[in-house]
């Protein structure tokens, strides 16, 4: 697999809640949140306010928002509006009615909402900004079928609507970090960012797909045509570690995946991603994760679990 489908593989990414939701002529106010939430318009325009953030986000139709864990947000077509709370905004749809439309102002968002089951969900989200907006209009183009597919099965269930909803979501939310980490004009500091650089890419792959090689800086830069030390300095720049620690990182994290789902041995595990010995393994993962090998088997459920509220 590639670097960015590894890590979501890992991470596993639940949808908590997939579906559409109308806003009149009004304004939500949502609750800080866990998780993330991917949601795009399918018709109308509102603005996105999110807590800390200076200036409130134009959202129109095509676009797309992905809100990592974070603090409290609002959508409003009317930015003058007294904001409703959610949980009186869900009262209302579960009676039957929407929030009411004055002057005609509608916004129709689809989407989902995901908890991040993996360890160190932070690999992925201490790349994303506290609001990325997908508004190119070739990026608009390439969501424009996942938007048109999941309005038709809200608006027309079917037998099943309800997981191909779910799955038209997860590939909203894939699609929109994918279009996030093409984009140019972003100068963003994360492996999601240098996957979309050429040789940092390359870099990464390398390492992802064989990480039990005895990587050194010298075999990676010379697989991306690049000395040592440039290469040493462009992959802290872009990915805010160095490429060893980046290595260690994901070798553990590949091996608290394999502790809590496979039958295999410590030593083992410790074999297959490079390690001599099951010492040298346990340190090094006690240093990533936090805890021991044998501790992280035996816990109940992953660290790092990023529980969804309830609602859109």
């Amino acid at each position: 697999m590639d670097p960015l489908s590894d890590v979501l593989s890992l991470l596993k990414p639940r949808s908590y809640v997939s579906g559409g939701f109308l806003i009149g002529d009004a304004s939500i106010q949502w609750p800080a949140h866990a998780g993330i939430k991917c949601y795009a318009v399918v018709s109308g325009e509102c603005w996105l306010s999110v807590e800390g953030v200076a200036e409130p986000v134009l959202l129109t139709a095509g676009d797309c928002y992905l809100l990592p864990p974070g603090p409290p947000f609002r959508l409003a077509t009317d930015l003058s509006a007294t904001p409703i709370d959610f949980q009186t905004f869900r009262l209302t749809r579960k009676s039957g009615g929407e929030v009411p439309a004055k002057g005609g102002k509608n916004c129709y968002l689809v989407g989902g909402h995901f908890g991040l089951t993996g360890s160190h969900a932070d690999f992925l989200l201490n790349s994303l900004a506290p609001i990325v907006h997908i508004r190119k209009e070739s990026d608009k183009a390439a969501m424009r079928w996942s938007l048109e597919r999941m309005k038709e099965e809200l608006a027309d269930p079917q037998p099943g609507s309800a997981l191909i909803a779910q799955q038209l979501a997860y590939m909203m939310l894939v699609q929109a970090l994918r279009l996030h980490l093409a984009d140019q004009d972003k100068d963003g500091v994360g492996w999601l960012f240098a996957l979309a650089d050429k040789r940092m890419g390359a870099a990464i792959r390398c390492m992802h797909d064989d990480p039990a090689h005895r990587w050194t800086l010298q075999k990676l830069a010379v697989q991306v045509g690049m000395s040592r030390s440039i290469f040493a300095l462009r992959f802290k720049q872009m990915v805010g570690e160095t490429p060893m620690e980046y290595l260690t990182r994901w070798r553990m994290l590949l091996a608290g995946d394999r502790l809590r789902n496979s039958g295999e041995s410590t030593s083992a595990i410790a074999l297959a991603l490079g390690y001599e010995s099951e010492s040298a393994f346990g340190k090094a993962f006690k240093r990533v994760m936090a805890c021991t090998p044998r501790e992280h088997r035996r816990a109940g459920t992953p660290t790092g679990i990023l529980a969804a509220n309830a609602g859109n």
